[in-house]
């Protein structure tokens, strides 16, 4: 009789190959490598993307995890289910046919003994073996063909192997069990044999039909899953459209506040955080439209004062300059001891009209009324003129070709190199050259001077307004608004200039403007 009741669990430490359900199934792992190589390269900046890639690996890892699980648990109810079975039903008929087989059975008798165990219990096959001198004899029956040679080697020593009996051990021989693959099928083989010299069993059932099954099983939860991920997408889309819309909405009304529209506030609606937002950036734009008016208040209040005062000290100085003209003419016959005074007085009456109009000049700049009067300009005979007017002909070096015509401001363009040629004979010293070239359809006019250059601290405030480096220059009787008034007058012609020490040493001024200004403002006003 077979001694194998209720020992079937110990051939689970026989299970040594590989799984035949999870080959090919199982979900890629390197899924996070292909979703950071799907997105490489791009910049997060989208809030609607970021939510969608949430919402995905949200839904992802959870119908993934419940994909898994579900398939792990029917998996092992589907093969327990038909392994217990199928191992039961072979104890019992190896307990009912084997065991009443003769002690030393014939070939006959094995062979018709398996085919009864087979033909009783069809879906498995049966080998029954048995040693008869020295020399084993075998029989087999069922669905496919088996022989001892498709049994594991390990199966056969566990089955083989008897055991002591103990209190704990009732039975010298006990069912062992294992999965096997061979060319890629996949089979449960079981075991025992008969207690007292009978043969030994083995039975050998294919798992095909449970493989298709959970096959199918995996596919249906796959198609699960991807279902899950299109209705996180289509989740994440509503949500992100929700969320995203207040969102736009606070980010147009931050561009208009930006672009000067102080008074344009957010409608309120709700009690969340992004009704809490609206709230909050609408104070802060009724504080900086207060703040911005009350400083252009202020502002147009000291440029209307500037302007006035200016105004109003128009009318003395031309009196005062008039005086000092007079006295000047007079200084000769005048007191050796009254003499310095009355040129001082002289000197700083013209001083103070340079001031005054410099002032003038910067208030209708600050104000926007700052017009340009065109007209098509020789360049070189224009520096030629503001050198020859102010008499520094013999302290500047020119370097112009003639025949550069360019539509500018002249006046404008004087007052540029006056202040640039000025401020280099005063502060670096002779000879002074301006050198004139043409670029493309920029005039580009240098000025570079003999001096010691500009110190790396006062470069980036020479265009200060009424900034003097006194480190260089302590005792300039210059107001500090020449090079910024130079500035104004090149940013409205659509230019710039820039300063820098020279690679051979002294200051470079370099000043570019539009060769044909009347092109930039029809342009400016196309746009």
């Amino acid at each position: 009789m077979c001694a194998a009741a209720a020992r079937q669990g110990r051939g689970s430490a026989l299970v040594a190959h590989p799984d035949p359900y999870r080959a090919g199934r199982r979900l890629p792992t390197g899924l996070p490598a292909v979703i950071r190589a799907l997105f490489a390269g791009r910049r997060w900046t989208s809030l609607r993307l970021r939510l969608l890639v949430v919402f995905a690996l949200v839904a992802l890892t959870a119908a993934v995890s419940a994909s898994g699980i579900a398939y792990w648990l029917n998996r092992e109810a589907v093969l327990t289910r038909t392994q217990d079975a199928a191992l039961g039903d072979f104890r019992q008929e190896m307990q009912n046919r084997a065991a009443a087989l003769p002690a030393d059975p014939t070939q006959e008798e094995l062979q018709h003994a398996a085919e009864m165990m087979a033909g009783s219990s069809p879906g498995y096959s049966v080998l029954l073996v048995d040693e008869k001198e020295g020399h084993k004899v075998a029989g087999s029956a069922g669905p496919d063909a088996f022989s001892l040679a498709d049994v594991p080697k390990s199966l056969q020593h566990a089955v083989n192997d008897r055991q002591k009996t103990t209190s704990a051990n009732d039975a010298a021989y006990h069912v062992y069990w294992q999965r096997t693959k061979p060319n890629g099928n996949p089979y449960l083989v079981g075991g025992t044999r008969i207690v007292g010299g009978g043969p030994t069993g083995y039975m050998y059932k294919s798992l095909a039909q449970e493989r298709d099954d959970l096959n199918a099983l995996a596919w249906s939860l796959t198609i699960a899953t991807g279902l899950a991920l299109l209705g996180s997408a289509l989740l994440a889309q509503a949500a992100a459209r929700t969320v995203l819309r207040p969102v736009q909405r606070l980010g147009d009304a931050a561009r208009r506040l930006g672009e000067g529209e102080l008074d344009h506030r957010l409608e309120v609606s709700g009690t969340d955080e992004l009704a809490d937002l609206a709230h909050t950036f609408n104070k802060t734009a009724e504080a900086l439209e207060k703040k911005v008016a009350d400083m252009s208040a202020r502002e147009e209040s000291s440029r209307r004062f500037v302007a006035d005062m200016s105004h109003e000290l128009r009318t003395p100085l031309t009196a005062l300059t008039a005086v000092a003209e007079v006295l000047e003419d007079e200084v000769e016959f005048l007191d050796p001891m009254i003499a310095p005074a009355v040129g001082l007085v002289v000197s700083e009456t013209r001083r103070l009209n340079d001031l005054v109009e410099n002032l003038m000049e910067v208030t209708r700049f600050d104000a926007g009324t700052a017009r340009l009067v065109l007209d098509d300009v020789d360049v070189a005979d224009q520096v030629t003129a503001c050198i020859d007017t102010r008499a520094w002909l013999d302290a500047v070096e020119l370097d112009a070709e003639r025949g550069i015509v360019a539509r500018l401001d002249p006046r404008r363009l004087d007052v540029i190199l006056a202040n640039l040629i000025g401020n280099a004979l005063k502060h670096g010293g002779s000879p002074v050259r301006v050198s004139i070239r043409v670029e493309g359809d920029w005039l580009v006019i240098a000025v570079r001077d003999n001096g010691p250059g500009i110190p790396e601290a006062v470069l980036p405030h020479v265009f200060d307004r009424f900034y003097k480096a006194s480190a260089s220059r302590p005792k300039s009787d210059g107001s500090g608004l020449g090079l910024s008034i130079a500035m104004e007058n090149a940013h409205i012609h659509g230019g710039d200039i820039t300063a820098e020490n020279g690679a051979e040493g002294g200051a470079l001024f370099t000043l570019r403007l539009p060769v044909d200004m009347g092109k930039v403002i029809a342009g400016d006003d196309e746009a």
